[in-house]
């Protein structure tokens, strides 16, 4: 059967195949979510991937750099400056996963935010967080200078479905001992699900649209290649008892 088809549509056949047999990229998730932190928190990097029987071990990079561990979790249990950057994992039967970074800050207080760019309906979660888990008083946040929310105690602030208009800098402000902290400002996006983000997922990336538009062209040219080539054969030969004999031309 494979004989019958045109070359084009094997090389079709055969790069859907390979693009099958790819291995699942691995993960990184952050254990607390938060990927920004302050310095002396604890952080766990854990790697989610297919491994073979009986084999866990795991490649970890730090900005490009292997590093020693090998274990599914990756513990800093005092992180530093220096462990800021993009981290990947692999495992046995994965390919590398997507880096995720890991911002290390030096202050009093950090504004945590579950994602800088957030959908409509989407929620917004931010908390304010003390170095050390130092108790946090009066804590208050605010989006563009102005207040949202104010607690006696350090809770989070929680907005269930983001709006457009909720787009801004925000930042948190508390009562450390005796002295008034403030917080780094961070900036928020709230997009319509309509922006480019959301019609570029529905195309093909570029490099795989070019690839079909040219095995396209190249199976219709070879198709009518086929069956011109048959044609001329078939008004060219006499087939008798199984044998082929070429006509005279006139």
């Amino acid at each position: 059967m494979w004989q019958l088809l045109p070359p084009a549509a094997l090389l079709l056949l055969v790069s859907a195949d390979t693009q099958t047999a790819d291995p699942s990229k691995a993960v990184v998730l952050l254990d607390p979510q938060w990927n920004q932190v302050l310095t002396n928190d604890r952080v766990t990097l854990k790697c989610q991937g297919d491994y073979p029987v009986e084999d866990n071990s795991t490649k970890w990079w730090h900005n490009g750099t292997l590093i020693s561990s090998q274990t599914p979790s990756y513990f800093i249990a005092d992180v530093k400056v220096q462990d800021s950057g993009e981290y990947k994992c692999q495992t046995g039967l994965s390919a590398p996963s997507d880096p995720v970074k890991l911002e290390v800050h030096v202050g009093w207080l950090l504004l945590q935010v579950a994602q800088r760019v957030v959908n409509v309906g989407k929620p917004i979660r931010l908390k304010c967080h003390s170095w050390k888990k130092t108790p946090v008083a009066k804590v208050q946040y605010f989006r563009n200078g102005r207040g949202k929310k104010y607690s006696h105690g350090n809770s989070d602030f929680h907005i269930p479905e983001a709006k457009l208009e909720h787009s801004g800098s925000y930042f948190c402000r508390g009562i450390i001992g005796s002295k008034n902290e403030s917080s780094e400002s961070v900036q928020i996006t709230v997009q319509a699900p309509e922006t480019l983000q959301t019609v570029s997922s529905f195309f093909l990336p570029w490099h795989q649209i070019t690839f079909c538009l040219v095995m396209g062209v190249l199976f219709a040219v070879d198709t009518g290649l086929y069956f011109s080539v048959r044609r001329h054969l078939q008004s060219s030969e006499e087939w008798r008892d199984g044998k082929v004999t070429w006509s005279k031309g006139p």
